[in-house]
């Protein structure tokens, strides 16, 4: 089940928590792409949060939020960039997307697999997707009152079983949101403190969420292949024998 995008949007530009799970997911994604100079940046779910520092210099960037969300303008002043779109039908064509992000769309998903078709269906030759997915050990995942609460968490080996299945290779890993998921002055001090000491542990005792960077596999067909005759063309024929 999808969150509202009101309760998402107040979470992380109206609460002191939410922007730090901001700052702590961007600087991590920051850290594979730094840039996407002349590339077309897509984001699906509630990812806008995280498409910002590309707008500037992508050729295109797109916000694509699920209808059982629903949508919001964003960004802010600036031409809309956001679109309402079927969750398992998105308006772009195939093959035209160079980095995709996922975030709080896939673990609310009721349509996981196909979901996932979808982001290979638009990656481009060379294209990477980032799935940013709430982590099943962390503290975030058991806390409701931050999206991270919400629909199926995941352990890495889970994820990345999952992306293998609809022909996605993993390539990078990392985990994030290693502060507290709590509003006290005392957590929200120290939240900058574990960020840093969180980067220097496996991934494997990540936070509250963690990332995978996959890219698109594209297979050559199984089993044998059948041949087809090339018919050349042939003049009318002559009849062979005359009435009686």
């Amino acid at each position: 089940m999808h969150l509202d995008v009101q309760d998402l949007r107040n979470f992380y530009y109206r609460s002191a928590l939410g922007r730090a799970a901001q700052a702590s997911l961007q600087a991590r994604m920051r850290e594979i792409w730094p840039e996407a100079k002349g590339q077309t940046v897509t984001g699906f779910g509630f990812a806008a949060p995280l498409l910002r520092p590309y707008l500037k210099e992508a050729r295109r960037v797109i916000a694509l939020m699920p209808g059982p969300q629903g949508v919001m303008p964003w960004p802010p002043g600036q031409p809309n960039v956001s679109v309402l779109t079927e969750e398992t039908l998105w308006p772009l064509e195939t093959g035209h997307v160079d980095k995709l992000v996922v975030l709080h769309g896939l673990e609310t998903s009721e349509r996981a697999s196909d979901l996932l078709e979808e982001c290979w269906r638009v990656l481009g030759p060379g294209g990477r997707a980032l799935f940013i997915v709430p982590n099943r050990a962390g503290l975030w995942a058991r806390r409701d009152r931050t999206p991270f609460g919400f629909g199926r968490p995941y352990s890495p080996s889970q994820l990345e079983t999952q992306l293998r299945k609809h022909q996605f290779l993993p390539e990078w890993h990392a985990g994030a949101l290693y502060q507290v998921p709590s509003t006290r002055r005392i957590w929200m001090k120290s939240g900058p403190a574990f960020e840093k000491f969180g980067r220097r542990v496996p991934t494997m005792m990540a936070g509250g969420a963690f990332m995978v960077e996959a890219t698109k596999l594209v297979y050559p067909p199984k089993g044998k292949v059948a041949r087809q005759r090339r018919l050349s063309a042939t003049g009318v024929l002559e009849p062979t024998a005359k009435p009686i």
